[in-house]
């Protein structure tokens, strides 16, 4: 039987460049004039924090610049201080996926009682906070329309994802403007984690042809201008290229769900500190040719879509095209494997990896279900 589509997405989504000026206008729209702005050092350093307080004239709004990359629960209990000490109405997560994840975890555990720890999914995070206004500046998460956010404990090493109502932004400001500066890592690692969006989205057990859509636009749009952004940094076509791409592989994965690489890529995170879009890159080739088999179809067209493969082909063809394809790609973008980085990581420490990439919940949705010991292997091919 079909799956059934249960969409949830933002009230408010104003994307373009430039569309940031109108904050102001999407503020009043929703009844709020008082922000708290959740962001990192390196947004102030870059001048971006600066841009944004600018539009926001005489608006009375308070500043968290503590985020760091792959945010911790240490770092919500402090956007949760900075909180508190003045009334704010909203929360503008502003920058990329860890100061809008920051946000809405902010947001939900100002009205939810406990550690967010114990909201990790499967559970469902339905008692919202504060609206939280995203506007994203990197182009590669999606987390300004999805109904997720990750954080990291720092008691025991572990990155879990947070679902539900509460996880969903009130408004979406997507400026493709914001992207001209970030450097060519940065750039093709978060194109590379909006593609495994994509992918994974349209492979997911939990696929839907309303997601479908989403996926299928998106996948294009990297696939033909991520070397372009990475090799021209102020290309505005490129950029607003990726940035429309992020959203729509946001929206296809907030709604089916992401599926084997990213279960095995958040404990590369957790337990080495690698950048998300980094680790999923690291992952896609190697599990994606561990799946190809039990989706064929759905492999071959992903394929087909970005120009990888021919309409002609096979099946059979076209998913090795994409294998193919995805190894160079990581080879044009410079993407190293742990091992390149100085990591290592025994027998114990990968079973335990694999153990929290089960728990997560998205390896159930891949078209081949790994076993812990596969997932070992898996890892152990990619390192």
């Amino acid at each position: 039987m079909q799956n059934l589509a249960r969409v949830q997405s933002p009230r408010v989504i104003r994307i373009g460049g430039g569309i940031a000026s109108e904050l102001p206008e999407v503020l009043a729209q929703l009844g709020l004039s008082r922000p708290l702005i959740v962001t990192d050092a390196n947004l102030i350093k870059i001048g971006h924090v600066k841009r944004l307080t600018d539009i926001l004239g005489d608006t009375a709004w308070g500043l968290f610049d503590e985020v760091v990359e792959d945010p911790t629960d240490a770092c919500v209990d402090a956007g949760l201080a900075a909180l508190g000490a003045h009334d704010y109405d909203c929360i503008i997560g502003f920058g990329g996926g860890s100061p809008i994840d920051t946000a809405k975890a902010v947001s939900f555990m100002a009205v939810n009682p406990g550690h967010v720890r114990d909201y990790k999914a499967p559970a469902q995070i339905d008692r919202c906070g504060l609206p939280v206004i995203a506007i994203p500046t990197t182009g590669g998460t999606g987390s300004e329309l999805t109904r997720w956010c990750v954080i990291t404990d720092t008691d025991q090493p572990e990155k879990y994802n947070l679902s539900g109502l509460a996880c969903v932004a009130t408004a979406a400001l997507i400026d493709w403007t914001f992207t001209t500066t970030k450097p060519a890592r940065i750039t093709a690692d978060t194109a590379v984690d909006s593609l495994t969006h994509a992918i994974e989205a349209y492979v997911s057990k939990r696929a839907h042809p309303y997601t479908d859509a989403f996926a299928l636009s998106a996948m294009p749009l990297i696939a033909t201008h991520v070397r372009t952004a990475c090799s021209d940094p102020e290309n505005g076509p490129a950029r607003e290229a990726l940035m429309l791409a992020a959203s729509q592989a946001g929206m296809a994965f907030s709604n089916a769900s992401v599926a084997l690489v990213h279960g095995m890529s958040r404990p590369i995170g957790a337990h080495f500190h690698v950048a998300h879009g980094l680790s999923n890159a690291m992952l896609l080739p190697a599990v994606t040719a561990f799946s190809v088999d039990a989706a064929p179809a759905r492999y071959a067209t992903v394929a087909r879509v970005m120009g990888w493969a021919q309409n002609g082909d096979t099946d059979v063809v076209a998913c090795g095209k994409l294998i193919e394809g995805l190894r160079v790609l990581n080879d044009d973008l410079g993407v190293p494997s742990p091992s390149a980085l100085g990591h290592t990581a025994d027998d114990q420490m990968l079973h335990l990896m694999a153990g929290q990439a089960l728990a997560s919940g998205s390896p159930q949705n891949n078209p081949r279900v790994p076993s812990e010991d596969e997932i070992v292997a898996l890892y152990k091919e990619m390192w």
